[in-house]
């Protein structure tokens, strides 16, 4: 981490080509005062400086996002970045991509507008994975099923009727259904 000034920090990340989604969140350890969050910005290096782009916040009530990095293109400089300072046009390219949080209002963060093709992830977003995984895990497991008449005694197996995976299945979903955060407590 680099700190800019009091209320700007960048951290670089290296082969961010690489990267699809970036988590950024609050340590526990400090948090931000009264009314203010964490304005989170990245950058895309290009030959006419670094081209900065507005991703979303954490805040003390929200302390973690998951953004979609995947679909930025490297585009065109804001030039009312706070992080412009840091990387101004001119300067010689950087091959490493950067992460800026400006520590700002939560009032001015929340008139911003997020760069387009990013995704913050949210419930639905969390709720669709966890049912695409366990769709593919109860499909891959299932996929071994016998009957009793094709059991062999194998003495050092053990065996899980599929009955209990399709109960098991069914109260997740379930529980899924009624509160997506269940698995918390």
């Amino acid at each position: 981490m680099q700190q800019v000034d009091l209320t700007h920090f960048v951290f670089n990340i290296e082969n961010a080509d690489a990267v699809n989604h970036i988590v950024v969140f609050l340590t526990g350890t400090m948090p931000f005062p009264e009314g203010m969050g964490g304005a989170i910005h990245f950058s895309w290096p290009s030959p006419e400086g670094v081209a900065w782009q507005f991703l979303g916040y954490i805040t003390n009530e929200k302390p973690s996002a998951i953004f979609k990095i995947s679909g930025l293109k490297k585009g065109n400089i804001s030039a009312n970045n706070p992080f412009m300072q840091a990387t101004q046009p001119g300067q010689q390219m950087n091959t490493v991509s950067q992460i800026g949080i400006a520590v700002e209002p939560t009032a001015q963060i929340a008139q911003q507008i997020p760069a387009k093709n990013t995704q913050t992830s949210n419930v639905s977003n969390f709720t669709e994975f966890t049912t695409k995984m366990l769709e593919n895990f109860y499909n891959f497991a299932s996929s071994f099923g016998i009957t009793q008449a094709q059991m062999t005694p194998q003495p050092d197996v053990s065996w899980v009727p599929l009955t209990v995976l399709d109960k098991w299945y069914e109260t997740f979903k379930r529980k899924m259904s009624q509160d997506v955060n269940f698995w918390k407590s």
